[in-house]
This record gives C-alpha cells, sequence and structure tokens, in this order.
C-alpha cells in the first residue's frame, strides 16, 4: 500500500516528543509498504526549527525506517504565544500545500491526515480532492474544543468557523480514526459523526523495544552516574504546557522539600520558563530541569525513577484524553500518580497501576508520594499491574496492524466512484 501522511510534527529520528506517527509509519515500512510524510520543519515543543532545516524552503529526506519526508517551511513564531502559534498552522498550510501539489507524486492509495492543528484538515481536503485519494482524518486531541475550553480561541466568527471546518473535514472523510473511546463518544453523540466512520486505534508502548532497554540497562549504575541515589525519585515527561499545570507541582515540592524526594522534569514548552521561575522564587532544591531528550535516552531517566507523574489542566475536554506518557510508565513498570481525570485516571485505577491526585490539594498529593516513599512493595505492585495491563491493550504492533486493516478497508481510489 502507498501511504500519503499530512503531519505538522512528524518527528526527525531520535528527537524528543510524541512519536506515534514514527513508529506506526517504522510497522509498516517493515512490511513492505510505502509512506510519504508531507511535515513541517519545527518542533511543536521548542519552537524552533531543526539544525537540518535552517535558512531552507523545503528538505527531501529518508528516516531511519525508510520512510520518504518532505519538511517544509514553518514559522518561528510557533512558541511565542497563541497568535505566533495560529501564523505558524497558516505558514504550514500554505508551504504544505505547494509540497503536495508540486513535490509529491501520485499514486497512493490513501491519504491520512492527523489533526491538531485543525487547519491541516484544509489541506487533506484540497490534496485529496486534487489527487483523488479517499481522505482518512485522524483526532489526536479534540479541535476547536481544546482551544475553546481553554479560553484560547475567542470571538463568536472564528469559534463559528472552526466548528464549520471541523464539520467538513468530518463531512469529507472516509474515516475518521480517535485515540480514545471518549473521542468517539463525543463525535457520535455531539457532532454528528457516523459511527461507521469511527474507528479508535489508541496510542500504545513499543513493547519489543522497551523490554529490550529495560532488560540491558543498568539501573544502579544509572543512578549513581546521575546522583540519583538516595532519593524516591517523581519523573514527568512530556510537555511544559500551559495545559499541563506544572506550577502545581512545584506546591507539592514545596511540601516535600525536607524529605527524601525529588521531582524530575524532562522536557519543553511555552510554560517552562515560568515554572522554572517558580521553582527559584521558592529557592527549592528538590526539583531538577532537564531539556527534551530522544524517546531512548529519556526511557532511561523514566526506567531510572520511581513514580511517573501525569498532569493536566482540570478541563472537561482532558477528560477524553489518554495520556502519552502513561504508555511509556506502565511499559518501564513505573506506578502512577495521574492528575488527569476521566478515561486516564479510569486506566490507571482499573489497571491498579497507580493512584488519582488533585494538584490543587498539594497536601494529598504529598501524603500519595510519602505512601510510595514508605511503602516500596505498593510501588512495585503497582508497576507490575500497569505493566501487564498495557501489554494486553496497548501494544504498538498490535494496533499497527488493525490501523492498516482499517486502511484497507477504504476504497483505495476515488476515481471508481466518480
Amino acid at each position: 500500500m502507498r501511504i500519503l501522511l499530512l503531519h505538522q510534527y512528524y518527528l526527525p529520528p531520535h528527537e524528543a516528543g510524541g512519536n506515534r506517527w514514527n513508529e506506526l509509519c517504522r510497522l509498516w515500512a517493515e512490511q513492505g509498504h510505502q509512506i510519504t510524510v508531507i511535515a513541517g520543519m519545527v518542533h511543536y515543543n521548542r519552537g524552533r526549527k531543526y539544525e537540518h532545516c535552517r535558512g531552507r524552503w523545503v528538505v527531501e529526506e529518508n528516516d531511519i525506517a525508510g520512510v520518504h519526508v518532505v519538511r517544509t517551511h514553518v514559522s518561528e513564531w510557533h512558541n511565542v504565544n497563541w497568535a505566533g502559534r495560529l501564523w505558524a498552522y497558516l505558514t504550514f498550510l500554505f508551504s504544505g500545500t505547494w509540497a503536495g501539489l508540486f513535490r509529491v507524486s501520485t499514486g497512493y492509495d490513501v491519504l491520512i491526515v492527523t489533526s491538531p492543528p485543525l487547519l491541516l484538515g484544509v489541506l487533506g481536503i484540497v490534496l485529496a480532492w486534487w489527487k483523488r485519494l479517499p481522505l482518512v482524518t485522524e483526532i489526536r486531541d479534540l479541535w476547536p474544543d481544546t482551544p475553546v475550553q481553554m479560553g484560547v480561541l475567542k470571538g463568536v466568527f472564528l469559534i463559528r468557523a472552526a466548528y464549520a471546518l471541523e464539520r467538513w473535514l468530518y463531512n469529507c472523510s472516509e474515516k475518521v480514526v480517535v485515540l480514545t473511546p471518549a473521542f468517539r463518544q463525543v463525535l457520535r453523540e455531539r457532532k454528528g459523526v457516523e459511527l461507521s466512520k469511527i474507528i479508535v486505534i489508541p496510542n500504545a508502548a513499543d513493547f519489543q523495544r522497551t523490554d529490550q532497554l529495560r532488560a540491558t540497562f543498568d539501573r544502579k549504575a544509572f543512578r549513581q552516574a546521575q546522583k540519583m541515589e538516595g532519593f524516591l525519585w517523581i519523573v514527568y515527561a512530556g510537555a511544559h504546557g500551559v495545559a499541563n499545570q506544572l506550577d502545581q507541582l512545584v506546591a507539592t515540592a514545596a511540601l516535600l522539600q525536607n524529605q527524601p524526594v525529588r521531582f524530575l522534569l524532562i522536557g519543553d514548552g511555552m510554560a517552562k520558563n515560568t515554572v522554572r521561575a517558580e521553582v527559584e522564587r521558592r529557592a527549592l532544591q528538590n526539583v531538577r530541569f532537564m531539556d527534551a531528550l530522544p524517546r531512548e535516552v529519556a526511557f532511561q531517566y523514566i526506567l531510572a525513577s520511581d513514580v511517573g507523574m501525569m498532569t493536566m489542566q482540570r478541563l472537561d475536554i482532558f477528560k477524553t484524553i489518554y495520556a502519552n506518557k502513561m504508555f511509556e510508565y506502565m511499559a518501564a513498570r513505573l506506578p502512577i500518580l495521574t492528575a488527569i481525570d476521566g478515561i486516564s485516571r479510569l486506566v490507571v485505577e482499573r489497571s491498579n497501576a497507580g493512584m488519582f491526585v488533585d494538584l490543587q490539594k498539594p497536601v494529598e498529593v504529598a501524603k500519595r508520594i510519602r505512601l510510595y516513599l514508605n511503602q516500596p512493595e505498593l510501588r512495585c505492585r503497582h508497576g507490575q499491574n500497569g505493566y501487564e495491563y498495557a501489554k494486553i491493550h496497548f501494544d504498538r504492533k498490535r494496533l499497527a496492524d488493525e490501523y492498516l486493516q482499517c486502511l484497507a478497508d477504504v476504497p483505495k481510489n476515488r476515481k471508481t466512484s466518480d
């Protein structure tokens, strides 16, 4: 099968960040399928162009899986503010359209667009029409619901236009792939998408790789080298954005600064400087910041830690998401403290892999952390429970095969039905 993918944030090899599509493309390429990706040049957390893309309008490359990637210009205003992010979306809309029309050949079987950003749907609709391809839309996050609930997208005209674009995109799609059952429910009940169109393919962990890394990892030596010995380490590995509420975690760290507990925050994002400034203002010595790391390196720090932390702003929209980092923690056999209510909490509690905490109640969060500090057998039991549950329900290889079957069921060429 020949697949054309539109993904503004498709990562280069060894870059830190969400690698759902890097892994799907790798697994499909290993089976002999051909994938071309139209992607941007700017990392979604750092907001800067990749080094090999600086000063360039378009870069064509083959990644380590043999996937052909066409990278096009994106504004580096991406992380300046929300207006800058909107401008970055628009620049990729135009540069990606140019690449799709003039740098990508014909002969594909299906076109996939993965959102957000929602504006990428316009590019998907245009290219699907121009190249006469069936369109499959993947929803990784419910837009425009998320920016509307966060108060970022304002103004009646803009909100109505965004929802109209969303409806248009769903109407033009042969299939709509969502990452959680809650997304499916929202699309069916509130947005009127036909149930037969909707397929759930969640995020997952690559257990073949993570088990190999864990088998060869010298945890004791790593902790000694990183000066982690003697402490219970709470790791947060992910975006440092406004929605992640890491400033609330700082309040908990302040209550535990005289305990053998340390917090490791790995990642980048618009709110990182604000969180760092709050740690400095409180003169806390028990919080360590690290920039975003390549996935294999980040996973070593996760393996070396004792508890995984998941946080998110308390909005209804975030109750519908599976946190990506949850699968990494489960694969590493870490117990999980989740401050994300909804279906992420449901998975953690159903699998008995950790505990729910309310970051707005730092005294209670500190109490849960002390429980893990004083009961290492509880940490071990929760971590093993999460690993076993995820291996059954969230194995990336099995889900990649399900996704491929979904694509195989889509009519191969719209010319046959025109």
